[in-house]
């Protein structure tokens, strides 16, 4: 460890006396020193790091202060990345305005800067265009509200980001403010001074700290490929929260359609009852006025191309006709060319007749809006044809159904089946060094005080795939926790690191186990689910999350348990019934006997400190539902190549899962609780014994009674 580090972040440090100073607490944290030179040398050598650092470490100062370094003592630029706009928060108004108040004090200024995607931006131009035109632009008067919400909101804005934007009630309207490359005029725009994207492009070429989510980075680093990249050249990089990075990359590498973003398109062109739209209004020149109509038809074709090409996908993929297929399914798609795709041809010529007709408008900034509805019109087309054509390499086809706000939402989608196999070259071959770092990234045995992982120890055990018993290592060899994360990104040379949290998990948290619990497809099962719920949020008078695998499973749980522990004063807040995440969490933090029922993003991201949430409930051990393509895809190309795709991805993905739920409960020295985990498989399977070696040291199960429910008994609810 350099003594830069020791300087920084050791007793009496820069940290520790910034901190003091401002009366927040300091505590000295070996694994916080480890982490942070581990990620120093990373940085030095422009290497790859794997990081798992606990909860209570303090990963961000880990990271944050030898990546302020390298910009002031090498002059050097850094992306940091993070998953959640709550860690984003987190570091841009609490971590970094300290540290920079530091490094300034001692004549090292940094230039740190958020970087949000172009879209994120008001245009006052494109605004003020809509505002002059809304009467022949908008249907209907909730739009024109929606407008005047945006013009209040952008001529007092600071940033002029969608981030202080209030709701709207039609939120499409703001695809008529907001900026974007293929109409943006440049210098030439009248309001090129008072731009809010080109003042962030400007601050953004003189920062050398650049703080984005995950979605701009990996857009970003997929327009790199393609030659052209958002963010300025940079020398390193950050990605927290980085259990993550898998799925978001996935998106980013692969494609999606749906049929309300063409809907989107024709209705901004064009509204079939009312004549209102951009085409309509357009002022051409004299003789151009069919040209106008021609172009109309074409975007009321490919919004019926659209419905048709939507219903053909159901049907082929076995949902029926129309659009009566249930919610929250996804199937495979044919083979290619299956479906017949009227759609692409469409949108062509449709951006053919938009960018013939820029040749015939007679106002400027007509022709710019033009240019950016054909390109979308091309972008849409290509889409389509790249998916239904199954034309990009090495990813699987499908088609997912959602409740959306018109109703049933239909998208097809494509990702890569080993995103590894993109990331290789575009992430981890470049000249820039790589840090990954989360609380979950291990999928072998948890880190104990002040353990490293990797081959360095000689003393350390795995435990057996298939018998779940402990294997001992030979000395100097050591295990890999990081096995299934190299295969799955593709980092196969990135240095280990494995350190503990510095809670006292084996006071603070008690874990139950309930062996009594029934095969979910039994008769009883639900019955049993939901008493035990009852048994164990009586037992901490709520202030519960319950976890669930299924969201069929959860609403059906809380339509039992609701009306016994809503008499017993226990509010139940469902997930997709009481409103969005943000408000559940609300509502969960307002009432310390709440008890929360979540699935899916529930199971991470969300911190809740103190009494608020004392029990943390998990309903089945969190495997990936198999009939997911993307999952099946994955599970078939491991045993095409002799694998066993249980214990090389289901289960490592699943123990991952695990940990992200039981790291819900503590999130601070003071927090008190416990974990319950209603599937008796952690005890019963041999495997069970990787779901309990990943858990911090010193928690052991104790058993859980079952609720008594009689047979011919009514429920106790």
């Amino acid at each position: 460890m350099s003594a830069a580090i020791e300087d920084w972040l050791g007793p009496g440090g820069a940290v520790a006396r910034a901190l003091e100073g401002s009366g927040a607490p300091f505590e000295p944290r070996p694994q916080q020193l480890e982490m942070a030179a581990a990620v120093e040398r990373a940085l030095a050598s422009r290497g790859r790091l794997l990081a798992e650092a606990g909860t209570g470490v303090g990963k961000s100062f880990a990271y944050l202060v030898p990546a302020i370094l390298r910009i002031v003592e090498h002059g050097e630029k850094v992306v940091v990345a993070t998953n959640t706009i709550a860690l984003q928060e987190q570091l841009l108004e609490k971590d970094v305005p300290l540290l920079r108040a530091v490094f300034d004090s001692l004549g090292k200024p940094f230039r740190p800067v958020l970087v949000k995607g172009r879209g994120n931006y008001v245009s006052i131009r494109r605004l003020r265009l809509a505002s002059a035109r809304q009467d022949r632009l908008f249907a209907d008067a909730a739009s024109r509200r929606s407008l005047h919400a945006i013009e209040d909101w952008a001529y007092a804005t600071a940033d002029g980001t969608l981030s202080t934007l209030p709701q709207l009630e039609r939120p499409a309207v703001w695809e008529r403010a907001q900026s974007d490359s293929g109409n943006c005029m440049g210098r030439k725009c009248p309001t090129y001074e008072q731009c809010f994207y080109q003042r962030a492009r400007r601050e953004m070429e003189q920062a050398n700290l650049f703080i984005c989510n995950h979605a701009l980075f990996f857009s970003d680093l997929a327009l790199r490929e393609a030659g052209v990249g958002f963010i300025p050249p940079y020398d390193h990089v950050i990605l927290d929260e980085a259990h993550n990075v898998e799925d978001v990359a996935s998106e980013h590498f692969g494609a999606s359609l749906s049929e309300s973003r063409v809907r989107r398109l024709v209705g901004s062109l064009v509204h079939e009852r009312t004549g209102r739209g951009f085409l309509p209004q357009l002022q051409v020149e004299e003789g151009a006025r069919e040209a106008v109509d021609h172009a109309c038809q074409a975007a009321l074709r490919a919004e019926e191309d659209a419905r048709v090409l939507f219903e053909r996908a159901l049907v082929a993929v076995g949902m029926g006709g129309g659009f009566g297929a249930g919610e929250g399914r996804t199937a495979l798609l044919p083979a290619p060319g299956a479906i017949e795709n009227t759609l692409t041809p469409t949108l062509a010529d449709l951006a053919l007749r938009l960018k013939r007709l820029k040749e015939r408008a007679t106002r400027e900034d007509d022709r710019f809006e033009l240019n950016a509805y054909a390109e979308r019109a091309q972008q849409i087309a290509d889409e389509a044809a790249a998916i239904l054509d199954q034309s990009i390499p090495g990813c699987v086809y499908w088609l997912e159904t959602s409740r959306g706000e018109a109703g049933l939402r239909v998208t097809l989608a494509c990702a890569p089946v080993e995103v590894g196999e993109v990331l290789r070259p575009a992430l981890f071959e470049k000249p820039w060094s790589v840090v990954l770092t989360s609380a979950t990234l291990a999928t072998g045995p948890a880190a104990k005080p002040g353990r490293r992982a990797g081959p360095a120890p000689g003393d350390e055990c795995d435990f057996d795939a298939r018998t779940g018993e402990p294997m001992h290592l030979q000395p100097g060899l050591g295990a890999d926790p990081f096995a299934h994360l190299r295969a799955r990104l593709g980092c196969s040379e990135a240095v280990p690191l494995l350190v503990g949290s510095p809670f006292r998990y084996a006071e603070q948290v008690e874990l139950f186990v309930d062996r009594t619990m029934p095969d979910p497809r039994a008769q009883a099962y639900l019955e049993r689910l939901s008493a035990a719920i009852i048994l164990h949020a009586r037992a901490t008078e709520g202030g519960a999350f319950v976890l669930f695998t299924s969201f069929d499973t959860l609403r059906k749980a809380a339509e039992r348990i609701r009306p016994t522990l809503e008499r017993e004063g226990m509010p139940v807040l469902a997930q997709d019934r009481e409103g969005p995440r943000g408000a559940l969490l609300k509502a969960f933090r307002e009432n310390r006997r709440s008890v929360l029922l979540g699935a899916a993003s529930f199971w991470q991201g969300v911190d809740v400190r103190g009494e608020g949430l004392r029990n943390v409930i998990i309903t089945r051990l969190p495997f990936e539902p198999p009939d997911r393509p993307l999952t099946q895809a994955r599970l078939k190309r491991i045993e095409d190549r002799g694998g066993d795709a249980f214990f090389e991805d289901s289960l490592p993905r699943a123990v991952l899962r695990f940990k992200q739920g039981f790291g819900r409960l503590i999130r601070s020295a003071e927090d008190r609780g416990r974990v319950v985990v209603l599937d008796p498989r952690i005890m019963t399977k041999p495997y069970g014994k990787r779901f309990l070696a990943a858990l911090p040291a010193g928690v052991v199960p104790r058993a859980s009674p079952g609720p008594v429910v009689a047979d011919d008994a009514d429920p106790p609810f």
